[in-house]
C-alpha cells in the first residue's frame, strides 16, 4: 500500500526520486503514464497488468471508454530505477503534468501520483475545502 506525501524536484535530465518506501514497492520498474486532474500516475508491473487488461476489455464502441484506453494506456511508459532510485519521465509526460522544479510525490494506496508542487497545493486547497462534503458524498455509497 501506498500512502504519504514527499516533496522531491525534478531535474535537469527529467528525473525524479521516489521515496525508497515506494521503491520497494515497485520491485526495480514503474509504469508512468498521464493520470487524472493534471498529475502522473505510477503503477506498479503487476497492478498496471490488471488495471490494462479491464481497459482492454471495455466496449470500444464506446466512446469513453476509448478515450479512457488513450489516456492510459497510450501515454504509458516503463521505467526502471537508476542506482539513487530515480525514474526518467519521458517529456510529454512532463510537459502533460506541468512539472517544473519542486514536485511532490503521494501515495494512494494502489498508485502513486506525481503533481507539480503549486498544482498539487491548489488540490490539497480544494480537498480541504471540500472534506465534509466529500465524506457526505461517499457515505452514501457505503464508505
Amino acid at each position: 500500500m501506498f500512502i504519504g506525501q514527499f516533496e522531491h524536484s525534478i531535474d535537469e535530465k527529467n528525473r525524479i526520486a521516489i521515496p525508497s518506501k515506494f521503491r520497494r514497492k515497485f520491485q526495480g520498474e514503474v509504469i508512468i503514464t498521464k493520470g487524472l486532474d493534471g498529475c502522473l500516475f505510477l503503477f506498479p508491473k503487476a497492478k498496471w497488468e490488471q488495471m490494462a487488461t479491464g481497459i482492454g476489455q471495455l466496449p470500444t464502441t464506446k466512446s469513453s471508454a476509448r478515450m479512457y484506453a488513450r489516456l492510459l494506456l497510450a501515454s504509458a511508459s516503463q521505467e526502471n530505477f537508476d542506482s539513487q532510485g530515480r525514474i526518467v519521465v519521458p517529456v510529454f509526460l512532463k510537459e502533460y503534468a506541468k512539472l517544473k522544479g519542486k514536485v511532490v510525490v503521494t501515495g494512494l494506496y494502489d498508485r502513486v501520483e506525481v503533481w507539480d508542487k503549486k498544482a498539487w497545493e491548489q488540490v490539497e486547497e480544494k480537498v480541504d475545502k471540500d472534506a465534509g462534503k466529500i465524506a457526505e458524498e461517499l457515505s452514501e455509497l457505503g464508505l
